[in-house]
């Protein structure tokens, strides 16, 4: 069925913020601090931090008073005996190589994130009434009945103040993000030799500028063995390079049987067994494309999208690599981007891309209105009879697809392939190993008892396996109570 395009335009605008948030709170608050030094940070110059960060971009809050006001709220949390979420860090782990004062300029942007990532969850919850969980979505379009003439619907003065807020979140991504991923890439540019794990890649096409579906703003594909030059593009949302060649294994994960699937054909029927690394040891199952793994993510977005020929892809990813190349003084090519710190790079320069995209979107959707088109909603017309169906989409944490099979109106089979399956899958039907398990080969650790840089690559892929697999306890035992005040 065919979609408006205000409602294609809305619902991008939509999943390009989401992401924006989520990587943005990914960098700074998940990630950084593996590679940050918050307590070195107390014995920092902050006339020194804020000239490092003045030399590297014109952001107008790297500033001594910036700098200054975060040591002291350091000192104060340090002084009051209570670390909170800083409490549990690997502190003066011999891995951490940053300067003091670079750390300080750091976590100066670790707190100035804080406060951008709630303006770009306010275009979410602008468009979508609320967030994460919006409710202007239907089947056939959106809800946001557009009236320019009306304030209690989507017009020109909502459209604006969600243009301010791309824009000032822009400048943070542009000026702050790209230069710090860019900074701590180059102090870590061991990292680029490690991590890289399963170099099969795989992304879908995003942003769809058309009714049906078959015109993108963002391009996706899959690239074999790390080898661009054999990039095979994903065409549409009914592309049938992208349908028939997912299939997942249940080899070594706790459902009952051995069987190697499509998932039309699938089932999931829990079947607990005791943790044997040589059977069943994970929930997750293994997901393959062409009967291979892949690794899913902003990496493989990013790689797929330079290969298309994306011109902001390019540009971003150029730009980075450049000043990682003069940071660290020699060469820097994107076969970097094959490793842990790539990984964490390409998320970033992701941002930057959705950002640009954004903008396409808020220039397309204003234009559209100008012609007179305010509509949102096909109404839909459900086919009878057997009909097998899937969705995919460019999540942050890479390409998710939902795959039903429908008989006589009611659903038949309904089976979601989600990022951190991809990613945190166990060995497959032929014992392939996993992304998270193969990045981790060959990685270095300074301390075992203190295993940082096992969560550097751990991390590096943003987990959630609360997505990658939900638990169901069919005897209905209490888990948890929780008192509301």
């Amino acid at each position: 069925m065919e979609v408006p395009l205000n409602a294609q335009y809305i619902r991008n605008m939509i999943m390009g913020a989401h992401a924006t948030h989520d990587h943005i709170v990914h960098f700074y608050h998940l990630c950084a601090l593996d590679w940050v030094d918050i307590v070195s940070a107390l014995e920092a110059d902050p006339r020194e931090s804020a000239k490092i960060g003045q030399s590297l971009s014109d952001w107008k809050r790297n500033s001594y008073q910036e700098m200054k006001g975060t040591q002291d709220r350091l000192k104060g949390l340090v002084n009051s005996g209570q670390l909170g979420i800083y409490g549990s860090g690997y502190w003066g782990h011999p891995a951490m190589k940053l300067s003091p004062e670079v750390n300080l300029l750091a976590t100066t942007h670790y707190l100035q994130a804080l406060e951008i990532q709630v303006e770009i969850n306010k275009i979410v919850a602008l468009l979508g009434s609320k967030t994460p969980h919006i409710q202007n979505l239907a089947v056939g379009g959106v809800t946001n009945a557009i009236n320019l003439d009306s304030p209690d619907t989507l017009n020109m003065e909502k459209l604006f103040h969600i243009k301010t807020l791309i824009d000032k979140v822009d400048d943070f991504v542009k000026q702050v993000a790209l230069v710090d991923v860019a900074a701590i890439g180059a102090f870590y540019a061991e990292w680029t030799g490690y991590g890289a794990g399963v170099t099969n890649y795989l992304s879908t096409p995003d942003m769809p500028m058309d009714t049906k579906g078959t015109v993108f703003d963002l391009p996706g594909g899959y690239i074999p063995a790390a080898d661009i030059s054999k990039f095979q593009p994903i065409t549409d949302f009914n592309d049938s390079y992208f349908e028939d060649n997912v299939k997942e294994s249940i080899k070594h994960a706790w459902y009952d049987g051995d069987w190697d699937r499509h998932p039309y054909k699938e089932e999931t029927v829990p079947k607990y067994s005791d943790f044997d690394d040589n059977g069943k040891y994970s929930w997750v199952k293994a997901p393959t494309f062409l009967g291979e793994p892949a690794q899913v993510g902003p990496l493989a977005n990013i790689l797929t999208m330079f290969a298309a020929g994306h011109k902001p892809t390019q540009k971003y990813a150029t730009q980075v690599l450049e000043t990682v190349s003069s940071l660290a003084g020699a060469k820097v090519g994107i076969d970097a981007l094959h490793s842990t710190i790539g990984r964490i790079a390409c998320r970033v320069i992701r941002c930057a891309v959705l950002n640009d995209t954004m903008n396409n979107q808020w220039t397309a959707l204003v234009n559209n209105i100008a012609k007179g088109d305010t509509t949102i909603f096909n109404e839909p017309v459900f086919p009878k009879g057997v009909q097998e169906g899937f969705g995919i989409h460019e999540a942050p944490r890479g390409i998710l697809s939902h795959w039903i099979v429908i008989e006589n109106g009611k659903i038949k089979n309904y089976q979601a392939v989600v990022p951190s399956t991809w990613n945190a899958g166990p060995r497959n039907d032929k014992d392939d190993l996993g992304p998270y398990e193969a990045s981790l080969l060959d990685n270095p650790v300074a301390d075992p008892e203190k295993p940082l840089e096992v969560l550097r690559t751990l991390h590096s892929f943003d987990p959630c396996l609360a997505c990658a697999i939900h638990l169901v306890d069919k005897e209905h035992n209490e888990v948890v109570r929780v008192k509301v005040l």
